[in-house]
């Protein structure tokens, strides 16, 4: 019974296996162009939860490898190496896990900024062609009115 690991070990494990599946779920759903500020916000609020679920699965985590570790010293190598090797499979895919998710972050906040810009950008355009069509749809001087024309060429 040494050889085996505490019960807590499996609980552990399988809450972990089930948290990641979950997440991996999440962070596989097609990415879609997205235009609208609102849903991108929400999205990256949905990444940064799970960023912090993330943190707090890590204690989990930590309780894997270190309870294989003590196996290890007690167990015969085969049953250890199974421990080990299942521990290692989960560390990879943790590992990758992690770093999708930073990526997603990081390139959500990027496309953010782009898209707040661009409506800045589309405000301050929006603003500028309607002065210009207000210019436009202005009454043209007299022809023979130098002093009006000289003004409306400083305008255009």
């Amino acid at each position: 019974f040494d050889s085996l690991p505490p019960a807590h070990y499996k609980e552990t494990m399988n809450t972990i296996l089930v948290w990641m599946q979950q997440s991996e779920t999440k962070l596989s759903m097609p990415q879609v162009a997205i235009a609208e500020y609102e849903i991108m916000e929400q999205r990256l609020r949905e990444f940064k939860a799970l960023q912090n679920s993330l943190q707090e699965q890590q204690k989990g985590l930590a309780y894997l490898s270190t309870t294989v570790e003590e196996l290890s010293r007690k167990a015969p190598a085969e049953v250890s190496q199974s421990y080990q090797s299942e521990v290692e499979g989960v560390l990879g895919r943790w590992k990758k896990l992690s770093a999708q998710l930073a990526e997603h972050c990081q390139k959500l906040e990027e496309r953010l900024t782009k898209l707040q810009r661009f409506q800045n950008d589309t405000r301050t355009l929006k603003k500028w062609m309607a002065e210009v069509d207000v210019f436009l749809k202005e009454e043209w001087p007299a022809l023979g009115d130098s002093e009006a024309l000289e003004k409306q060429l400083e305008q255009c």
